[in-house]
């Protein structure tokens, strides 16, 4: 039972830390483009604009999709309550690859918004 209730508290993370970042994102960002701190690619750190555009764009993705992988993340862990920790971490395991899959997907996305948004020279179209 330790091992399961320290399984979902780690797979719980990422979701909590998707709708943390992207509530964040959505209202605040970094207030200056850096290479430390936020949303960093070639393209959203262009300009302010892009920079904004791009936090706003990436952080409702990840807000939406880590509120849904809260209760799929519980879901899913229910049925190996009491199992050996071996079935445990595999599936916990499985769930967090499933996870970073859908934390780094939203990149995709808000690059080609970016791109669609914005000129190569980071001005709207």
């Amino acid at each position: 039972m330790g091992f399961w209730i320290f399984m979902l508290f780690m797979d719980l993370l990422i979701p909590l830390t998707m709708v943390g970042f992207g509530r964040l994102f959505m209202t605040k960002y970094p207030p200056n483009i850096n290479a430390v701190l936020g949303y960093r690619t070639k393209r959203s750190m262009r300009n302010k604009d892009t920079w904004e555009f791009a936090h706003k764009y990436i952080g409702n993705l990840w807000f939406k999709c880590g509120l849904a992988l809260l209760p799929f993340t519980v879901i899913l862990l229910i049925p190996v309550w009491g199992r050996g920790n071996d079935v445990i971490g595999t599936i916990g395991g499985i769930i967090c690859d499933v996870q970073i899959v859908l934390l780094i997907g939203p990149i995709f996305p808000t690059e080609a918004a970016l791109k669609k948004t914005f000129d190569k020279n980071g001005i709207r179209r």
